[in-house]
């Protein structure tokens, strides 16, 4: 069936039957939708989540954390079903007003400080505790610029790409097309800047291979979007090896794992208040 042309009106107002994967909690407005508190564990640091990339970026830097023997960052990781709007609480919007996971309350500071934003998060946790985040100026800076080209860049892939080719209720040309071509983009600027380093900012392993890793990395050597070959992901030599460098990180696969709802049974971690949950 061929696209209908499309004539915007001269306002836009909001079509709540429009179809797609999450029609029925997309919405134009910000706020609560009711009235729930959230959940308080006994660790420092309470993370409401879910096990998507952005969800497990915060999770692999925990656990990243705790592999070096920071105990301080201990966590507990409780459930956000974004399809059933937990997203909408009062309690979770009083940590995070834009409704989006993952959102942290750090618990050891008087009153307890929010954190929300992934990236914002993870860079919260190694100014915190003094790791995966360089202190020399020019270190500091590259780790930085590809942490958040990384931030600016999903959204095409995510939002763009992902929603298009996966998720809408029809599937057209012209959009697929778009973002398909952008994310090849951003898949070769990776690939080009691998070319010459073992990780995304130089020789060490940082904050920007941890946030990019559960989208690009997944992308290559996973299954995200289905789309592996229509993106024809096995010609990025480079992203792949880096990809299955970080992927064989124990940190890494404990981390893939928690708030984690589909995949394979043995696989998931509903929530994590210890680390006897993941062993």
């Amino acid at each position: 069936m061929s696209q209908d042309i499309y004539i915007p009106p001269k306002v836009w107002t909001w079509d709540q039957g429009n179809g797609g994967r999450f029609a029925q909690i997309n919405r134009p407005v910000a706020g609560a939708t009711h009235d729930k508190e959230l959940p308080r564990g006994e660790h420092p640091f309470q993370l409401h989540s879910v096990g998507t990339p952005n969800g497990q970026k915060v999770t692999i830097m925990l656990e990243e954390l705790l592999a070096l023997g920071v105990t301080e960052a201990e966590y507990d990781a409780w459930m956000i079903n974004i399809l059933e709007g937990d997203q909408f609480s009062s309690g979770f919007v009083n940590i995070n007003p834009n409704s989006k996971i993952p959102a942290l309350l750090d618990t050891s500071t008087t009153p307890p400080t929010r954190v929300f934003e992934s990236g914002s998060i993870i860079m919260y946790l190694a100014e915190k505790f003094g790791h995966f985040l360089p202190t020399e100026a020019g270190a500091r800076a590259e780790t930085l610029s590809w942490l958040f080209w990384q931030m600016a860049s999903t959204a095409f892939l995510g939002g763009g790409f992902g929603h298009f080719y996966a998720y809408a209720p029809e599937k057209y040309e012209y959009p697929i097309n778009r973002y398909a071509m952008e994310v090849k983009r951003q898949l070769d600027v990776l690939d080009q800047n691998l070319a010459t380093r073992t990780y995304l900012a130089g020789d060490d392993y940082t904050i920007a291979d941890i946030a990019t890793f559960p989208w690009y990395g997944m992308l290559v050597i996973g299954n995200l979007y289905s789309a592996q070959e229509f993106l024809d992901v096995a010609s990025y030599k480079n992203v792949e090896r880096w990809a299955r460098l970080i992927d064989s990180r124990p940190a890494v696969q404990r981390g893939k794992r928690v708030n984690t709802i589909w995949g394979d049974e043995d696989q998931r971690c509903y929530e994590r208040h210890s680390a006897a949950d993941l062993d």
